[in-house]
């Protein structure tokens, strides 16, 4: 299993997938906006904390994405860490 970032027209999204791109689950994401960066963190039902809007840089966000640690949702995600290298667009 891997967990890394992939670039998106607006943004990024912070996926959960297998080392041979079968299966991707998308777990987070970050998006550009006029007012700054939007970010969220996947969970199981309701929670409107794991979002927040108009956050200073996309670090700034991606930080907040990763401490809710949304890739423990899932049992292939228990004990990774996230990938340094952000993946290009998916053709």
């Amino acid at each position: 299993m891997r967990l890394y970032w992939r670039y998106t027209r607006r943004g990024q999204r912070l996926v959960l997938g297998t080392d041979d791109g079968d299966m991707e689950e998308e777990v987070g994401g970050v998006r550009e906006t006029k007012r700054g960066f939007d970010a969220f963190a996947k969970t199981f039902g309701y929670d409107p904390g794991r979002a927040q809007k108009g956050m200073g840089s996309m670090d700034e966000a991606k930080q907040f994405v990763e401490s809710f640690k949304p890739w423990e949702l899932y049992e292939e995600g228990q004990g990774l860490a996230v990938d340094t290298e952000v993946m290009p667009l998916p053709e």
